[in-house]
């Protein structure tokens, strides 16, 4: 009964949402396109429910600069300032409300990571794509970006086994507040954290 209504829930706060930040998201697209003269729009396939893949939409904070071998440069080489500034007041996330729209992402459910990652998850952390990926999650206002994978995970885990109406008006409500006050937010994740690739690989080699 809960997903219908989480559904029902999702369909009708993104319609709300898209209409009132359609002035943000317009001005926002246009200013990155003059910035950086290429198409303002993040397009990524990510794993969603029971894995099934998906373009998520976001808007762009890097760039596309390239080595000398043709190589894309690191992240941290390739964040433009526009684009720090649009990371840090979560404007990025917006175009996200297509995906909620089209049913791909909820508002609330542990954040769409990359495809790669698929063969690294344990049998417990699987448990995170047995509902639909969200914009924010009980990871997200539970430290957001400072919390270690296994803490990431342990907390997708636990909202997939305890998820409910109330679960998600509390964690919409605290995200709105970190937002608003500029919390736990981290404009290059990779700074502080390394590669989930990486630190599953160090797992097994200590």
């Amino acid at each position: 009964m809960y997903p219908l209504l989480k559904r029902l829930f999702d369909l009708l706060l993104s319609s709300f949402l898209l209409v009132i930040t359609l002035p943000i998201t317009l001005l926002t697209g246009i200013i990155l396109f003059i910035s950086d003269r290429e198409n303002p729009f993040f397009v990524q396939e990510r794993p969603g429910m029971n894995e099934e893949i998906f373009k998520i939409i976001k808007f762009k904070t890097m760039n596309n600069k390239k080595d000398s071998k043709g190589n894309l440069l690191p992240d941290k080489d390739r964040l433009t300032a526009l684009g720090k500034t649009v990371r840090k007041l979560s404007i990025d996330e917006l175009p996200q409300l297509i995906n909620i729209l089209k049913g791909d992402m909820s508002f609330v459910g542990p954040r769409p990571l990359l495809k790669s990652y698929l063969p690294y998850y344990s049998r417990d952390e699987k448990l995170r794509h047995t509902v639909k990926p969200g914009i924010t999650g009980l990871a997200q206002v539970s430290g957001r970006n400072f919390l270690t994978w296994d803490k990431r995970m342990a907390k997708d885990i636990e909202y997939v086994k305890n998820q409910s109406f109330k679960t998600d008006l509390k964690i919409l409500q605290m995200t709105f507040l970190k937002v608003i006050r500029q919390e736990d937010i981290v404009v290059d994740p990779n700074s502080h954290m390394v590669d989930f690739i990486t630190y599953k690989n160090n797992l097994k080699k200590a």
